[in-house]
């Protein structure tokens, strides 16, 4: 019989919905999460987490390959549709045939997640380099707006980076942020954000840094399609020195 898992939206609910699927023999049609809208004739079947059986599951996927566990948790961070389902048989197929498929980059399993994973980690270099923060009263404020769940891959570089600062990262996209603050960080869901406006000094520095980006560039080698390539037209709603019309003075 055909049936829908529905989960908490967690890696950890995933995983449990690894473990139903063997504890009770069914193989989901598909797998939804949170509020996402379920509606189907098929019949849907909740799955809780349980840490211990997430724990279990992983543990088993890590004993047959630790690329593959490596695989699963960050092809669960990708923007990848569908990929619970797809996840759900990148393990079936391990369990079955063993880890040799990952080496092979035409098999249909094992490709798209991989595709996927790269993806995400290309995305995660490029916010190294592309995100912005400002000084919000002492505290360091962000936002970006990326395809992937990339918040937990970006947490040490971070953290690691600002290590004597207060900051925080809003993902627009996933709504959800990261906040660090005295060496500690979490990351938490976040429905809603409004960014607060800058005070004068703020604005000043932001004025300073388009004025300097604005300087260097050099005239006769503007290159737009280049720029494009370089600096993907996607990330720019967040990038400081691609605004138009910075604010001249604090908003009363």
């Amino acid at each position: 019989m055909d049936v829908i898992f529905h989960y908490d939206g967690s890696f950890y609910g995933f995983l449990c919905c690894i473990f139903e699927r063997y504890n009770w023999r069914e193989e989901p049609a598909a797998i939804f999460c949170g509020d996402e809208d379920a509606f189907s004739l098929f019949e849907t079947r909740e799955i809780k987490t349980d840490p211990d059986h997430a724990v279990r599951v992983l543990r088993k996927v890590s004993a047959c390959s630790g690329e593959a566990a490596a695989l699963l948790r960050c092809g669960f961070l990708s923007c990848l549709p569908e990929k619970e389902v797809r996840l759900l048989h990148l393990v079936e197929k391990l369990l079955r045939e063993g880890p040799g498929f990952l080496r092979d980059r035409s098999d249909e399993t094992y490709y798209p997640v991989a595709r996927a994973v790269q993806h995400l980690h290309g995305e995660v270099h490029l916010l190294k380099g592309f995100t912005r923060f400002s000084d919000l009263g002492g505290v360091l404020g962000g936002e970006i707006e990326p395809k992937n769940r990339v918040l937990p891959l970006l947490k040490s570089h971070f953290c690691a980076r600002y290590r004597n600062e207060c900051f925080f990262l809003y993902d627009r996209t996933h709504k959800e942020a990261l906040f660090y603050a005295n060496g500690k960080a979490a990351i938490r869901p976040l429905e809603s954000f409004e960014m607060a406006p800058p005070d004068d000094a703020e604005i000043h520095y932001r004025t300073l840094w388009k004025r300097f980006y604005d300087t260097i560039a050099i005239k006769e080698r503007y290159n737009p399609r280049l720029r494009m390539s370089n600096m993907p037209k996607r990330y720019w709603s967040t990038m400081t020195e691609l605004q138009t019309g910075l604010p001249s003075q604090r908003p009363k």
